[in-house]
C-alpha cells in the first residue's frame, strides 16, 4: 500500500528587531531573540534599532598634533569650549567654542604647558564662575569668564601645596579638592574658595594595598535620612574609601563610612556623575557605586556592562594602558558612552541606551577625549575637534552599519527548516546601500558583496538574490516580501548598510519557512 507523502506546510513568524542590543555574555545558541550578536553603528531604542548619526569637523588645522582634553565652561551668562592640544614638546589651550574649519586653528589662549592631559571642574563663588584645570605637571589654571590665569600669577594663590602636583579635581560640599599625583594625599581648599591655604588629607593609614590616589568623586545616596553626598576616593589598586560629612578637619563632621575593593580603575577619567549615582570604569566593567559596594570584591553582574562583559574584559586586557578611556553621559539622546582607545590613534565607543540598558558599539569616531557642551557632544582627535551625533554622514562620507540579531529556532529547535521569504520592516528617508542575507546554524559571516546605493541585496546561503529596488524620496516604510534561500535549524537575517545623508530604522522581520525532519 502506497503512503502519500505529506507536503511541507509553509509557516510564518515575526521576529522583532534586536532592541535588547549587543550581547557578549551569553552563549550564541542561548540568546534572547531580541538580542544581537553584532550591533555596530546601530543604536537600540525601545521600539527599533536605528543607524547612528554622523560627525562633522568643528575646528581643524592642528596638523600633526592631537587634542587630548576638551573642557567646557559654564556661567549664568556665558559658555566656552576649550581644547588642550599636544603640540609636541609642549601643550596649548585653544578656544574652540566657534566652528573654524578653514585649516588654520584659532590662536592659543595658553601656551608652554607640559602636557595636554587635564582634569577640570566648574566652580562658582561670590567672586564669579570659574573653570579650574590641572594636569599633574603645571600649576592650576583658572578661566575667569574673560581670561586665563594661573595659580600664583597675582590674582589667585594656593598656599601649602604646589598645585603643579595636582592631577585630579573634584567639588565636594562647597570645597575644591585636589588629588596629588603619585601619592595617597588629597588636598582641600577653604569653603567657597578657589585659592587660599590648602589642607592635606592623608590616606596612607586607610588604604592597605598601596598604590596612589587615582580620582575623587561625589556620590549621592539615600542613607535612610534623606539624600546626602558622600566623598569617594579611588586608588590605582582598586580600593575605594567613602566618607560622609562636611569639614575634613573635624572628627565631629567628617567620618569614614567604609573601605571596599573593586577592580583596578582604568585611566584618570574613570569616574563620572550619573544622575544620583557615581560610575567607575574598572577591570570589572562599568560599575554604579550604588550596587558595586555590596561586597569586598564586586560581582560583575552588578556592572552596567554585564551583557557585554566579555567585550569589556577583552578591551581592558588589551587596551587599559592606552590614553583615552572616558565615560560620557549624553542625556538628550538617552545614551551613556564609554570610549575605548584601541590604539594611540583609533578608538571605539561602547554605547548604552540609558532607558533600556541595551548596548551597541560605534566605529568611525577615533576620539581621544570627549565633552558634553551646551547639550551637544564633541570629541578631540588627531588634528582637530569634531562635533558628533550631527547629521547623517561621517565627514561627508558613508556611515557603515551592521546588525546580526540573535539566532531563532522559531519555536522548534530540533527540526531543520527551509527559509523561503523574508519581509524586513525598514523605514528610511533616502537611498541607502543595503546588503541583507539569511544566516543559519550560528554562522556569523557577513553577506558577500558591498552595499550599493541601488539597494540590491543577496543572501549568504544558497545564493538567493533579492529583488532589486531603489529606495528614495520621502520618509517611508519598506515592507516588501523578498525571496531568500537558507537551510538550517536556526536562522537570522543579517543587515549590512552603507549610507550618507539617510536615516535607517529596522523594526522587525517576518519570515516564511518550511519545517522538515529532525536531522539537520
Amino acid at each position: 500500500m502506497l503512503v502519500k507523502q505529506r507536503r511541507p506546510v509553509a509557516k510564518t513568524a515575526s521576529i522583532p528587531a534586536p532592541t535588547g542590543g549587543w550581547n557578549k555574555r551569553d552563549n550564541i545558541a542561548d540568546m534572547a531573540e531580541t538580542d544581537a550578536v553584532i550591533c555596530k553603528n546601530y543604536f537600540p531604542t525601545a521600539s527599533d534599532v536605528m543607524l547612528r548619526q554622523g560627525v562633522i569637523d568643528w575646528v581643524t588645522g592642528f596638523t600633526g598634533d592631537t587634542v587630548e582634553t576638551l573642557m567646557g565652561y559654564q556661567s549664568a551668562t556665558a559658555s566656552k569650549l576649550f581644547a588642550v592640544v599636544d603640540v609636541g614638546a609642549t601643550a596649548e589651550i585653544v578656544d574652540v567654542t566657534n566652528s573654524d574649519t578653514d585649516g588654520t586653528p584659532p590662536a592659543s589662549a595658553v601656551t608652554a604647558l607640559t602636557n595636554a592631559r587635564f582634569q577640570h571642574v566648574n566652580f562658582s563663588t561670590t567672586g564669579g564662575a570659574f573653570l579650574l584645570a590641572v594636569n599633574g605637571a603645571d600649576k592650576m589654571r583658572y578661566y575667569t569668564g574673560s581670561a586665563w590665569d594661573v595659580d600664583g600669577g597675582g590674582t589667585y594663590t594656593v598656599t601649602g601645596v604646589d598645585t603643579a602636583t595636582w592631577i585630579h579635581l573634584n567639588i565636594h560640599k562647597r570645597r575644591v579638592w585636589g588629588v596629588q599625583k603619585d601619592s595617597l594625599l588629597a588636598w582641600y581648599l577653604p569653603t567657597d574658595s578657589i585659592a587660599g591655604a590648602a589642607a592635606s588629607f592623608d590616606f596612607r593609614p586607610i588604604f592597605k594595598r598601596g598604590g596612589y590616589l587615582m580620582a575623587m568623586g561625589t556620590w549621592s545616596l539615600d542613607a535612610g535620612e534623606g539624600l546626602d553626598d558622600h566623598a569617594v576616593f579611588v586608588t590605582s589598586e582598586g580600593e575605594v574609601a567613602v566618607y560622609k560629612g562636611t569639614d575634613p578637619s573635624s572628627a565631629n563632621t567628617w567620618a569614614l563610612v567604609g573601605v571596599w575593593h573593586i577592580g583596578n580603575p582604568i585611566g584618570r577619567r574613570c569616574l563620572v556623575k550619573f544622575g544620583g549615582d557615581l560610575l567607575i570604569v574598572s577591570q570589572d566593567g562599568l560599575l554604579p557605586f550604588s550596587s558595586a559596594l555590596m561586597s569586598s570584591r564586586v560581582n560583575t553582574k552588578s556592572a552596567l556592562t554585564d551583557k557585554i562583559q566579555q567585550a569589556v574584559s577583552e578591551a581592558t586586557s588589551l587596551y587599559s594602558s592606552n590614553f583615552g578611556w572616558q565615560i560620557l553621559p549624553y542625556p538628550v539622546e538617552n545614551m551613556l558612552i564609554l570610549n575605548v582607545p584601541t590604539s594611540a590613534t583609533e578608538s571605539q565607543q561602547y554605547v548604552m541606551n540609558t532607558i533600556t540598558g541595551s548596548w551597541c558599539w560605534f566605529e568611525g569616531w577615533d576620539a581621544t577625549c570627549w565633552e558634553l557642551f551646551d547639550d551637544e557632544i564633541y570629541y578631540g582627535t588627531a588634528g582637530k575637534v569634531c562635533k558628533a551625533w550631527n547629521g547623517n554622514s561621517d565627514f561627508n562620507a558613508n556611515i557603515d552599519g551592521e546588525v546580526l540579531p540573535a539566532f531563532s529556532a522559531f519555536g522548534n529547535r530540533g527540526n531543520i527548516k527551509h527559509f523561503k521569504m523574508a519581509k524586513p520592516i525598514i523605514s528610511t528617508d533616502g537611498n541607502p546601500g543595503v546588503l541583507l542575507g539569511i544566516n543559519t546554524d550560528y554562522d556569523t559571516s557577513a553577506p558577500v558583496g558591498a552595499p550599493t546605493f541601488t539597494a540590491t541585496v543577496a543572501a549568504t546561503w544558497d545564493s538567493a538574490t533579492w529583488d532589486a529596488s531603489v529606495w528614495g524620496g520621502s520618509y517611508s516604510i519598506k515592507k516588501d516580501w523578498q525571496t531568500i534561500g537558507g537551510i538550517g535549524n536556526v536562522a537570522s537575517l543579517h543587515l549590512v548598510t552603507s549610507s550618507r545623508g539617510v536615516n535607517i530604522r529596522w523594526a522587525s522581520t517576518v519570515y516564511v519557512y518550511e519545517v522538515g525532519g529532525g536531522i539537520g
